[in-house]
């Protein structure tokens, strides 16, 4: 007996009986079932599609969770991107080291050099070049509240940001604390329990990363920006009563540094404490 077509597109019929539908072609028919072409059986949910670089979303998923296969299959329905696409798509095509928390970043690097020439301009104790030394500080410490939190919101992170961000944070406070004691406004133990401190924690940081990470504690952005406001006032050239202030604000500064920088050797210490014993019980574990 032979076959019949099939009406509207159906399958053909052979001998009586419906043969196997044909997968469905182009993205149309993906599109149809919620389905993403690009999976290695045409199942995997277009929900499942992996985070690109940078920990954001994949460029497939920019294109309404299908892989770049299914966007370009063709059909109408492919070519109608999924609600949030072009705001995914955005945040991919901003993920590179141009964006906006990099140049902040990298604003911060150029306010280093700058702020020391105006330092020491005419000798370094020149009122107006100091306030001006203040401005390039201040611009620096602020931009540093900004960029991090930009990356963040708006899946900015870049390798060049993680490594260049703390470069830039310690590099402004650094070159203030050097600046503020080589001119004797500010006691040459105070630059180097402060420096002592952040290049310690940094260490710190490294040689505990195999166990875990050492999160920022609110003790340690409170020294940061007490930190901040105390050089920021030593930069200046205050008299009377605000130059006994600063004295005191510094004082509080060098105080949280050091409770702080203990408080991260603390934990650095039980980090490393507790990924030991989690190794040795899985060790033990898979020998048993």
């Amino acid at each position: 007996m032979t076959g019949v077509p099939a009406a509207a597109g159906g399958p053909a019929r052979a001998n009586g009986a419906a043969a196997a539908p044909a997968p469905a072609t182009g993205t149309a028919g993906v599109a149809a079932h919620g389905q993403s072409a690009a999976g290695p059986r045409g199942a995997a949910p277009a929900a499942s599609v992996p985070d690109g670089p940078e920990g954001g979303p994949s460029a497939a998923a920019a294109h309404g969770g299908v892989s770049g296969d299914a966007v370009s299959g063709g059909g109408p329905e492919s070519a109608k991107p999924a609600r949030g696409g072009k705001i995914a798509a955005a945040a991919v095509n901003q993920a590179s080291v141009w964006n906006i928390a990099n140049l902040l970043t990298m604003l911060r690097l150029v306010l280093v050099p700058a702020f020391v020439a105006l330092m020491l301009a005419d000798g370094g104790y020149d009122p107006a070049w100091r306030s001006l030394a203040w401005a390039a500080f201040a611009i620096a410490m602020i931009t540093d509240l900004f960029d991090g939190h930009l990356a963040r919101t708006y899946n900015l992170v870049t390798d060049f940001g993680k490594i260049a961000d703390p470069i830039a944070d310690k590099a402004i406070m650094g070159a203030a604390l050097i600046c503020l004691s080589a001119l004797g406004d500010l006691p040459w133990w105070v630059t180097a329990v402060i420096l002592g401190r952040e290049l310690g924690v940094t260490l710190l940081r490294f040689l505990v990363i195999r166990y875990g990470v050492i999160p920022a504690s609110r003790g340690g952005k409170l020294k940061t920006l007490t930190q901040g406001v105390a050089v920021g006032m030593y930069v200046l050239a205050l008299t009377g009563w605000l130059a006994t202030l600063r004295f005191w604000v510094m004082a509080a500064a060098v105080v949280l540094t050091v409770v702080t920088g203990l408080d991260y050797v603390r934990q650095a210490i039980v980090l490393r404490r507790q990924g030991i014993a989690e190794r040795k019980a899985a060790l033990e574990e898979t020998e048993g």
